[in-house]
């Protein structure tokens, strides 16, 4: 009965995390807008980047924001219910998030739930992780290597600040991010990856989601 007991908040807070990481809203939001499968328009890619490529900025903006807060909403909504259950939902709805069930484990690249997860475990280290970010972006002027810049970089600030109780984990999801990334990671050695405001073949967004 102890074991049970024991067990039961690990696993709600898995299920509830994977749940709330796993809801696509770069879908829901392409195809309620009338945009069409957007597994069926430019990288297929689930993320914001890809939502901007239908033309519609501010659907783009909303996957952005919702990605975001589902990452944040999932760790804050079990750390309230299950306190110290949040780094473990923090895991499962990023890996909802990249590997979603509805969609065949076919998800996003991982920034912006990442961003979010961060945001609800410490927020002073998602606000790094932000700045980081923008800071990355704005002098590559590259969404993919902003986005995985932040993701290595969040491990080494949380030991920097002293949450090395937040390390494991951190640095497993920007594991996660960089091999999500892989394809960018050849166009960057490449000298190929778009940047963007850089013309038609440019990437679009902000934010690899």
């Amino acid at each position: 009965m102890t074991t049970t007991i024991a067990w039961t908040p690990l696993l709600v807070a898995v299920v509830l995390g994977y749940l709330l990481g796993a809801i696509p809203f770069g879908v829901l939001l392409t195809r309620m807008a009338g945009a069409g499968d957007l597994r069926n328009i430019g990288s297929g890619n689930i993320g914001a980047t890809n939502v901007l490529r239908t033309g519609r900025k501010g659907l783009a903006a909303a996957t952005l924001l919702l990605d975001l807060a589902k990452g944040l909403v999932a760790v804050l909504l079990v750390e309230h219910v299950m306190p110290g259950m949040g780094p473990v939902a923090a895991a499962a709805a990023f890996v909802g998030h990249c590997y979603p069930v509805w969609l065949g484990f076919r998800g996003g690249k991982g920034v912006a739930t990442m961003m979010g997860v961060v945001l609800g475990l410490w927020w002073p280290l998602g606000l790094v992780f932000a700045l980081l970010w923008l800071g990355l972006l704005a002098i590559t002027r590259i969404s993919s290597l902003a986005g995985i810049g932040a993701a290595l970089s969040t491990p080494v600030t949380a030991a920097m600040l002293g949450r090395f109780d937040l390390v494991p984990l951190l640095m497993a999801l920007a594991g996660i991010v960089l091999w999500k990334h892989r394809a960018n990671i050849a166009r960057l050695i490449d000298g190929t990856e778009p940047r963007v405001g850089g013309g038609k073949s440019a990437d679009p967004a902000p934010v690899d989601g």
